[in-house]
């Protein structure tokens, strides 16, 4: 019988978290855009201001996109006026200026989808990730929401657009190394939680939009609680112990394509070869680590199992065919530490199973 090409270890097993296609995002309100433009072209002030008014007003309603762009292009336009007065009446300038600047900084802050930061949680009417920007409201994590938010980031500028396929590529990944590190302990995150992602499309990148926001979320159902498990919740220990484990976790995930190993014996043995690395890490950071003392002995205990199955993957690299990486494979699943990682959890405070899908998470 064939062994699985992707063998159980249970240290910290990937996240099935495969990102689905974003949700679509919020229009662009076109007043916003006339108000930004009117702005920085310095044309009649006065157009300009009104633009952004009756923009912001719109989006309150509308749910649209284009605060920022309204905000900012109704600074921008307010220059002219009020440099004007300014002149007149002299004095004021100083005041004038730290209006202008808070003004284009909440400008900037609007640039995205909407305005979240990293472990915000946020709400719809009806709890979906569908809705318009504007019935996003931010929520405590400890109440029901929709998403919760892992990380944000801009893509770089002024470049064209680069294609659906590319940026859909570029953000996932992104996406992805954001939420891993948020929640370092996959076993505490629901198999039917998912990273989803809200990202500039051809159209609104025209416009300059670059933010992509990166959150947790369901495709049914909502969230109740905080799903990170980082520097800011866990303890240094318990970090140690994730960072070390996570190491031969992301080699395990990185398996060859084929399902059995004679169809791409070179492409095996070369995972071999990146598992043993990450096994010999992951001891090397086991036993450097000042262990409190009810954990010393089980997190030894598994540095030791890591030793052991290294060597048996270190011949599966080496394996000659693909019975001899069966059987190499087979030694080092049965050093895959399954209980000693367990009671190292147990005495580190962390998770002992895996979370499995639960609609009420």
């Amino acid at each position: 019988m064939q062994p699985p090409p992707y063998p159980p270890y249970p240290h910290q097993p990937a996240p099935p978290n495969a990102l689905p296609p974003a949700p679509r995002r919020a229009p662009l309100n076109g007043l916003a855009v006339a108000a930004l433009v009117t702005g920085l072209l310095c044309m009649v002030p006065v157009v300009g201001v009104v633009l952004g008014a009756i923009a912001l007003v719109q989006i309150r309603r509308t749910g649209e996109r284009g605060k920022g762009m309204a905000v900012t292009g109704l600074v921008l336009s307010s220059v002219g006026t009020l440099l004007c007065a300014l002149v007149l009446v002299g004095g004021g300038a100083g005041a004038f200026v730290k209006g202008f600047k808070e003004g284009a900084r909440e400008g900037a802050r609007d640039g995205g989808a909407f305005s979240l930061r990293r472990g915000e949680c946020f709400d719809t009417p009806g709890g979906g990730l569908q809705a318009p920007a504007a019935d996003m409201d931010t929520v405590p994590c400890a109440q029901r929401h929709a998403a919760e938010v892992v990380g944000t980031f801009r893509l770089p500028g002024p470049q064209a657009y680069p294609g659906d396929a590319a940026l859909r590529d570029r953000v996932e990944e992104r996406c992805q190394r954001l939420a891993d590190g948020y929640a370092m302990d996959a076993w505490a995150v629901p198999a039917d939680v998912k990273v989803y992602y809200y990202a500039p499309d051809r159209e609104t990148w025209k416009l300059g939009d670059r933010e992509v926001t990166c959150v947790f979320g369901k495709e049914k159902g909502t969230l109740k609680g905080s799903l990170r498990q980082d520097a800011s919740t866990l303890d240094a220990h318990q970090v140690a112990y994730l960072e070390a484990a996570n190491a031969l976790n992301e080699a395990m995930a990185g398996g060859p394509e084929e399902e059995y190993v004679e169809d791409d014996l070179d492409g095996y043995r070369k995972w071999a070869g990146e598992v043993t690395v990450a096994l010999a890490m992951e001891a090397r950071a086991l036993r450097a680590h000042d262990w409190p003392a009810d954990a010393a002995e089980p997190v030894a205990a598994l540095a030791a199992e890591a030793g052991k199955a290294r060597a048996y993957w270190a011949q599966a690299a080496a394996a000659k065919d693909a019975d001899a990486y069966y059987e190499h494979y087979e030694d080092a699943d049965a050093h895959s530490g399954h209980a000693e990682a367990v009671r190292a959890r147990e005495a580190l405070g962390l998770a002992t199973t895996v979370a499995a899908a639960n609609p009420s998470v």
